[in-house]
């Protein structure tokens, strides 16, 4: 099979790399929108979609056989996302005459490409010859700057409405996304310093490698997962919350605050055009949970265990580590490991849906310029230290390094927000006395009306 497509032409390849993710990808948005339809059922204690797609079939029809007459087949909802599909597309599709024609149309278009090409340099499997769709050497600046471009298709949606809702979600929509690609960028920056490459496929090849950089039991037998580590943890976390942030995904979904600006900026769109930006929005989730499941959490390997290396210290499994080895991330599974995790990360944010309200926009920039940054900075600089002490030392006098240099950031940090806090007398607490006053009497003067002219 290797030889059969490496032998192929070039253009015959990438369409092959293309589909192979493309169409997996958008096979997994209505499975996606039903599991969060079933998992909300499920947090906030109702039932939740679990009617369409059972199957009953007649105790009196001839044509049923006698084992199945009477019987009933739940399938909890499973067809409903088609259902929903099928509603919007029939739905009459209205639009406004004041709206800019050109560009109203195409903005659902420019919101779904970028969700279709950021995974165009993640590899989801050992396989070289399959995927990714280009393993360039820029490929984490290639996803910064096709997530960025994503905001096009809403900011131009929102203009082109001639609607000042939807102008007001196009608007939040763009200073959300400056104000968290930031941090985004830089949780990245800390990734790629540590691995030395810009490319996912290195970044994965880089977490099959002991933990820690220490080649000794029992470090030596877990691989280093960027996630496992002290500074990837800390990135891990920060480019989960950019991630949701650049997705408008609860509670970051002020672009269409539906108590403030009715719908935001799809407030116009109906039928098909509405359903374009209802898909762009999860598989824009779904590519991230492989964006993220890929350069945080090993990629297509399962488990953080290096089994290759349990089988060559214990010789007595070696059959069974093996064999856990292949189906750890070199067999025909690593698909599967990374759907499953991108999935994981799609039920993280359903959960953070189910969890917290919508936020405020002043604690929306507050939490992106004043938290996110400033500590997405701090790690950069606590993995540079590390790198140096490593080099110059070992890695135990680098580990011992992070932990001076992170205490040291985060008591500049607190230093710095207690200084800020003090000076700002407008955060002073401030109470509010409802007072009763006492009803006061008003008289009525009765007057006899002057008797009418005779």
């Amino acid at each position: 099979m290797a030889d059969f497509v490496q032998h192929l032409h070039p253009a015959w390849q990438a369409l092959i790399r293309v589909v192979l993710f493309v169409l997996p990808s958008f096979m997994l948005v209505p499975i996606v929108i039903w599991w969060e339809r079933r998992l909300l059922g499920w947090m906030q204690d109702r039932i939740g979609p679990n009617r369409v797609g059972n199957i009953t079939f007649s105790r009196t029809s001839r044509f049923v056989p006698s084992l199945l007459k009477g019987k009933k087949f739940k399938l909890f909802g499973l067809l409903q996302p088609m259902a929903d599909f099928g509603k919007l597309i029939f739905k009459e599709d209205i639009t406004p005459t004041a709206v800019d024609r050109l560009i109203y149309f195409i903005a659902p278009g420019l919101a779904l490409f970028p969700a279709f090409a950021l995974g165009a340099t993640i590899p989801w499997g050992p396989y070289p010859w399959l995927t990714p769709v280009a393993d360039v050497n820029i490929g984490v600046l290639y996803i910064m700057a096709v997530s960025s471009f994503g905001v096009y298709g809403i900011v131009l949606a929102g203009y082109a409405s001639d609607n000042k809702f939807s102008l007001m979600g196009g608007l939040r929509s763009s200073a959300q996304l400056i104000s968290y690609e930031l941090a985004m960028g830089m949780s990245l920056a800390c990734i790629v310093m540590a691995t030395g490459s810009l490319k996912p496929s290195a970044m994965v090849a880089a977490q099959s490698g002991p933990l820690w950089g220490l080649d000794y039991a029992p470090f030596n037998l877990i691989q280093n997962w960027n996630i496992l580590t002290p500074y990837g943890l800390v990135a891990a976390i920060i480019f989960a919350i950019c991630m949701i942030a650049e997705t408008n995904r609860p509670p970051f979904d002020l672009p269409e605050a539906e108590n403030e600006l009715v719908a935001g900026y799809h407030t116009e769109y109906s039928s098909v055009k509405f359903a374009t930006f209802f898909m762009a929005e999860y598989l824009s989730i779904i590519v991230y949970g492989i964006i993220m499941s890929t350069i945080f959490m090993g990629g297509w390997h399962l488990l953080p265990i290096r089994f290759d290396v349990m089988a060559a210290n214990y010789n007595s499994f070696g059959d069974v580590w093996n064999l856990l080895d292949t189906l750890n991330g070199s067999s025909l599974l690593a698909p599967i490991w990374v759907i499953a995790k991108a999935c994981a990360v799609a039920s993280s944010y359903i959960w953070i849906r189910a969890t917290l309200p919508r936020l405020r926009y002043d604690q929306l920039m507050s939490l992106g310029w004043k938290s996110l940054l400033p500590f997405a900075t701090a790690n950069l600089i606590v993995v540079a230290i590390w790198i140096v002490a490593t080099k110059v030392a070992n890695p135990v006098i680098g580990w011992f390094a992070v932990v001076v240099s992170a205490a040291i950031l985060y008591a500049l940090y607190k230093t710095i927000n207690r200084l800020n806090l003090r000076n700002r007398p407008n955060l002073a607490s401030r109470t509010v006395t409802m007072v009763d006053e006492p009803p006061q009497r008003r008289e009525v003067e009765l007057v006899d009306p002057a008797p009418a002219p005779t």
